[in-house]
């Protein structure tokens, strides 16, 4: 079989085309905040996270201490701890390729192999997602670091409170329906009351433990693990929506035809 002719990999290169191009904004915005070349590239290669990447500089670029960067991103980051429980039990792998695996464990890499039903085609997904987000997001982390240098002072360019744009932007897709909004909305009221009284940086920690415990309260323990945050087959649910309303009707019709 030819490797394009696979599902699970094409919709893997998509993804990794899409997310990749991202690492511009991540690179330009980390040297904008201060940091090096080799420290943003730092970042990519060893973090790779982008929700937590974006967070760690956000809260430094607002004066937060490096404790508080490191505590955010590492909230922000359990997530993928979690998603990596569900891969190594659906992906069994062996050996040195655990290493890999754990690396480049992400919502992107987790949503394209649970999409799958056979398992080779899981392992296909999850390694082409995975692999090619992170070669992709660190080549064009590079690209914008050294783009973000030749802009020199980013308050001469109105810069500085880019990374709260951008991680705004990671979060506004997520808004879907009305208790993320409520969440969120709380969450952003915790944080307003918590700026006058504590260090800067840790506001955002109080927005997350606030965010969390709605959560925990509204739905308690759940034992079917999280799902990714990225969806890479929007259009499959109504088609097996349209799929089993379809079945239904059939179904109603030959029951009628049996009455008569």
């Amino acid at each position: 079989m030819k490797l394009l002719d696979s599902p699970a990999v094409r919709v893997g290169l998509s993804i990794s085309i899409a997310t990749g191009l991202y690492g511009v904004s991540f690179g330009a915005l980390a040297s904008a905040s201060g940091f090096t070349f080799w420290q943003t590239m730092a970042f990519s290669l060893l973090m790779f996270s982008g929700g937590s990447q974006f967070a760690f500089i956000g809260v430094v670029a607002g004066g937060g201490s490096g404790i508080a960067a490191m505590t955010t991103a590492a909230l922000l980051g359990l997530r993928n701890g979690i998603y990596g429980m569900q891969m190594n039990a659906m992906l069994r792998p062996s050996g040195w390729l655990k290493y890999p695996q754990a690396q480049v464990t992400i919502d992107e890499s987790t949503a394209t192999a649970s999409g799958q039903s056979d398992p080779a085609e899981q392992r296909r997904g999850f390694w082409t997602a995975g692999v090619g987000i992170f070669v992709l997001w660190n080549i064009f982390t590079a690209v914008g670091a050294l783009a973000g240098d030749a802009l020199g002072d980013p308050k001469r360019w109105g810069l500085d409170g880019a990374a709260v744009a951008a991680f705004l932007a990671l979060l506004w897709p997520r808004l879907k329906g009305r208790e993320p909004w409520a969440i969120a909305t709380a969450a952003a009221l915790a944080t307003i009351v918590a700026i006058p009284f504590v260090p800067s940086g840790v506001p955002i920690l109080v927005a997350a433990v606030v965010a969390g415990g709605i959560g925990w309260f509204s739905h308690g323990r759940s034992d079917e693990g999280m799902e990714p945050d990225v969806d890479p087959y929007p259009h499959s649910h109504s088609h097996d929506s349209h799929s089993r309303d379809s079945h239904s009707d059939e179904i109603h019709s030959r029951d009628d035809g049996s009455a008569e």
